[in-house]
């Protein structure tokens, strides 16, 4: 099954749309594309981690994701919330038709509580400037990216 979830990438002071797209198919393997950097290949473990502390699972067959636009590089662990809900969609443990009217950013601690992430205010605007609903990002985000009028914020802090 394929899932997919809005996320950005920041640039300096920009941000540019990025879709993390999550298939899951039979087999075994976690397979990571488009230009992640390494704290993006390391989520894994804090997804499972996350995952496992709060009732859902790593599912035990082959995982693609992949961040679009590939040629643009990614960094950061605020992938591992969007990465996270692509895994429960794409795996049936999850069902949510808003989620894909939302950019989802946040970086998971083991447990599942979210840290915050860099750049709320540039994210949220590229959110509203490409048509996107609104975001959701980690509490402590939230009133930085509240100031873009237009866009509905949603702060979470697990």
């Amino acid at each position: 099954m394929l899932s997919k979830v809005h996320g950005s990438a920041l640039y300096g002071i920009d941000a540019i749309p990025v879709t993390i797209e999550v298939n899951i198919d039979p087999g075994v393997g976690y397979h990571l594309v488009g230009l992640p950097d390494n704290a993006i290949r390391e989520s894994n473990y804090r997804i499972a981690s996350a995952l496992s502390h709060n009732g859902y699972r790593i599912p035990g067959k082959k995982i693609t994701i992949n961040l679009s636009p590939a040629d643009l590089r990614k960094e950061g662990a605020c992938y591992d919330l969007p990465l996270a809900l692509g895994i429960l969609m794409a795996s049936g443990q999850l069902s949510s038709d808003i989620l894909p009217n939302y950019l989802i950013m946040g970086e998971l601690s083991l447990d599942g509580q979210l840290q915050p992430v860099k750049g709320a205010l540039p994210i949220a605007l590229a959110a509203r400037n490409n048509g996107i609903k609104g975001i959701v990002l980690p509490k402590t985000n939230a009133m930085e990216a509240a100031v873009v009028q237009g866009l509905e914020v949603r702060g979470a802090t697990h």
